[in-house]
């Protein structure tokens, strides 16, 4: 036991730092952690699930702060993709409480397997370009799939907006940024659904504990030293540590 409190801990910080650098307020790194180390039973994938939101609510908030704080939020791409996010996110939260655990495992490791190709292999993610604003179907329709998607995974949505803010021209500094804020909506609406769901509790609190005792001074470190990496490492980098999730899942 105490050896997984450690394992713990040691990837709340890896979790904090993903967070800061890469805004995955922790989804892609809790996920895989919980379900290896902490969740048992046939409820385990579940409960990855479930503890990853609610970790990856405190940790986005945190982070967005930090981005607010340094004058970085860029409100047009904000609002109201975030709000049509929220919206998808009640309707994808909802539906992972009914979906079978073996199910919702293999769709989380397809879902890190076709970003990863998606983003080697469509033009834009690696290269970057000039800023464009957000359509109004892309903000719209495209907002809802995000939050259905990523609450449904239990992954914040980050995979999926770093990617869409990056092809439309934003540096990878400014797209980690604001995945933070806009995967907010999709922290709060699935927690509270995982909280009042029927069945059994969805949410692993002394695995959360630890991850959140590891990532919030990981978090306040780097808000106060942030460091200076290039575009296209950062983006390279990011590439890398969906990889190391997918490998982390399938294991």
């Amino acid at each position: 036991m105490p050896i997984t409190f450690i394992v713990l801990f040691g990837l709340g910080i890896l979790s904090g730092v993903t967070t800061a650098l890469f805004g995955f307020g922790g989804g892609f790194v809790t996920v895989p952690v919980v379900y290896a180390v902490a969740a048992r039973g046939p409820d385990a994938m579940h409960v990855a699930v479930g503890t990853s939101t609610a970790v990856m609510l405190v940790n986005s908030l945190g982070a967005t702060v930090t981005v607010v704080r340094a004058g970085r939020l860029r409100r047009e791409y904000v609002w109201p993709l975030g709000g049509f996010i929220a919206l998808g996110a009640g309707l994808g939260a909802l539906a992972a409480t009914s979906v079978a655990d073996g199910l919702l495992h293999a769709l989380f490791a397809a879902y890190l397997a076709l970003t990863i190709v998606d983003s080697v292999l469509r033009r834009g993610f690696l290269t970057g370009g000039q800023p464009r604003p957000l359509g109004r179907v892309t903000a719209s329709a495209g907002g809802a799939g995000i939050g259905a998607v990523a609450a449904f995974l239990g992954v914040g949505g980050s995979v999926l907006t770093v990617p869409l803010l990056r092809r439309r021209g934003l540096p990878m500094r400014d797209a980690t940024a604001l995945a933070n804020p806009l995967s907010l909506p999709v922290a709060a609406v699935a927690t509270a659904v995982y909280l009042v769901a029927p069945g059994p509790a969805a949410l692993d609190p002394v695995a959360a504990g630890l991850l959140l005792a590891g990532s919030l001074p990981a978090i306040a470190v780097l808000r106060r030293w942030p460091p200076a990496i290039p575009d296209r490492a950062h983006a390279v980098a990011y590439l890398g540590l969906l990889g190391a999730a997918l490998v982390t899942v399938l294991a």
